[in-house]
């Protein structure tokens, strides 16, 4: 076990973890759209992405048209960049929970009232490196299929003439396609294509999770019978829950997409009727 840090030092490594996790959670925010480059904000994208949605669509062709490859790109880069930015605040999230929670568990003598705001920014730290976690998780799969990605956004709010023809165009194709009572055109294929891409990648991220929340898990239940110190037990005990439970709840996330991935067209035909 490493020696704990003087409290100056300590001081001093929580200020500077603290500080980089401020900086990076508001890039997060703010710095993917820019590093991406051509759309100026949401409305705009989803404006792109509709226009030049209706323009392969009626192409017949399976190949992106130039105006859905750009917007398909920039959606990819975005992704990428919120991917990334996302993984080192995980990164600084971790190590910032670490020193804190090392020095509640260190902290006896301190007074109560610092070993409580130890473990109370310990708590939200921990909250924020889940978050953390399931923004990277999302991120992959977008940047993985970001044509997939994109899908939502030809549904719900305001719509044309020609989206709206083009949407319900798509929406029977699908119902046709599902029922086994129609063609699938070269667009549909390649829709229905990214689409499993989509979930075969959220299935192969939670897998990964799942099997390191559940090393983790096992590594604090196993730590927990050899500690004698009651704040040492209590921390272990609720990390070996935390850790548990998320497994079990990546492992739905499992079933759920690798079922999507088997019979992709109802979830798709779903979308379009309004749902995901």
């Amino acid at each position: 076990m490493s020696a704990p840090l003087a409290p100056s030092r300590l001081g001093r490594a929580l200020g500077a973890l603290g500080a980089l996790a401020v900086v990076l959670a508001t890039a997060f925010v703010v710095a993917p759209r820019a590093l991406a480059g051509d759309f100026a904000d949401e409305r705009d994208l989803r404006d792109a992405f509709r226009a030049a949605f209706v323009e392969y669509w009626r192409s017949g062709d399976r190949d992106f048209s130039p105006a859905l490859e750009s917007v398909v790109d920039y959606w990819f880069r975005y992704h990428v960049a919120k991917g990334v930015i996302a993984a080192l605040l995980l990164i600084v999230l971790v190590a910032l929970g670490a020193l804190l929670w090392r020095a509640f568990l260190r902290g006896r003598g301190l007074g109560a009232g610092r070993n409580a705001a130890f473990a109370s920014a310990g708590v939200v730290v921990t909250a924020l490196a889940v978050f953390s976690l399931l923004a990277v998780m999302a991120n992959v799969q977008g940047a993985v299929a970001p044509y997939a990605s994109l899908l939502p956004m030809l549904t719900g709010g305001d719509t044309d003439s020609e989206h709206a023809e083009t949407r319900a165009r798509v929406r029977q194709q699908l119902a046709e396609s599902v029922s086994g009572n129609g063609e699938t055109s070269p667009a549909l294929a390649v829709m229905i294509s990214d689409f499993s891409l989509y979930h075969v990648a959220m299935a192969v991220i939670a897998t990964v999770v799942a099997i390191v929340l559940l090393g983790l898990s096992v590594v604090a239940w196993k730590r927990f019978p050899r500690s004698a110190d009651t704040r040492a037990r209590r921390v272990l005990g609720s990390f070996g829950v935390l850790a548990a439970l998320s497994s079990l709840a990546s492992i739905v996330v499992v079933v759920a997409n690798t079922t999507t991935v088997a019979d992709p067209g109802p979830a798709l035909l779903a979308l379009f009727d309004g749902g995901w």
